[in-house]
């Protein structure tokens, strides 16, 4: 038994090495000079530069309007993180209840017919996407980078199994205490759909932080660029002798990996539950 756990934490601790190990040398390499990095390759120890390379990316206003830094960036991926989060629950959330409380003609097709649409990412239908947010006047705004993307079928899926497993006897109860379709919604479906939430919050977010193809479409205007648009920007940045400035694109993605990280170790266990668990 004692060699069975042995085997396991062996396994357990190369996983995490190997998942951890890339990242670890990116935040090393990061702390070194361009020049070096460039001369050397990824570099293994800790670096003099630390201070000075997250201070500059962090702080330095840059690009061709010489007004973005990396905090505003990195507030745009926020907003555009937590807001495609947050819409995308709200939305699936609704549309699960409508699918498995309402009985209306075809809703199982209905529901099939956005499930379907899973088979179609982003990049089939960015063309018509993007024609209706230009014509809507969305170009250069949050609205047009969250909006058109917050209809989803992954959790309209979880939520409508989520949903269809909740006990009737609950409705049943609701019904003889006078709740109505708002406030059986509000009052018992959200509380107990916490954990799933929490899952869905969580995967979202992350999706909609490394968003890079609808942001670059969808916004032209420098104050709108996301942390992760920013790093290639900084990759095409060149000096006197063309060579990039690793470290700082280096230390742009540590800090975007930072938010999505900080996310799931807060939400581990609502996620891990929300996933695995079904709460009645």
């Amino acid at each position: 038994m004692t060699r069975v756990r042995l085997t396991d934490h062996l396994v357990l601790i190369l996983g995490v090495l190997l998942m951890m190990g890339p990242l670890v040398v990116a935040f090393l390499t990061s702390t070194h000079d361009h020049v070096e990095i460039h001369r050397e390759g990824m570099q293994f120890t800790l670096g003099a530069e630390f201070a000075e390379t997250y201070a500059t990316v962090l702080t330095r206003e840059g690009g061709f309007t010489g007004e973005i830094t990396g905090l505003l960036m990195t507030q745009n991926s926020l907003i555009l993180g937590i807001g495609f989060a947050v819409g995308k629950i709200v939305i699936s959330m609704l549309a699960a209840y409508a699918i498995v409380y309402y009985r209306f003609p075809l809703g199982t097709f209905f529901f099939w017919v956005i499930f379907s649409t899973l088979l179609l990412p982003l990049e089939v239908r960015i063309l018509p996407s993007y024609e209706v947010a230009q014509q809507l006047g969305l170009l250069n705004s949050y609205t047009g980078l969250i909006v058109p993307l917050i209809a989803s079928a992954t959790g309209t899926f979880f939520f409508r199994q989520f949903f269809k497993s909740v006990p009737d006897e609950l409705l049943e109860a609701a019904r003889i205490d006078g709740a109505g379709p708002v406030r059986f919604f509000f009052e018992i479906l959200v509380p107990l759909s916490r954990t799933m939430i929490a899952a869905i919050f969580i995967i979202m977010f992350v999706v909609g932080w490394n968003q890079y193809l609808w942001p670059t479409i969808m916004t032209t205007e420098e104050q709108y660029f996301t942390l992760v648009r920013g790093i290639k920007n900084v990759m095409q940045q060149m000096i006197g002798a063309d060579i990039p400035f690793y470290n700082e694109a280096l230390a742009m993605a540590v800090l975007a990996m930072l938010p999505p990280a900080v996310v799931i170790l807060v939400f581990q266990r609502m996620f891990i539950k929300g996933l695995v668990e079904q709460e009645k």
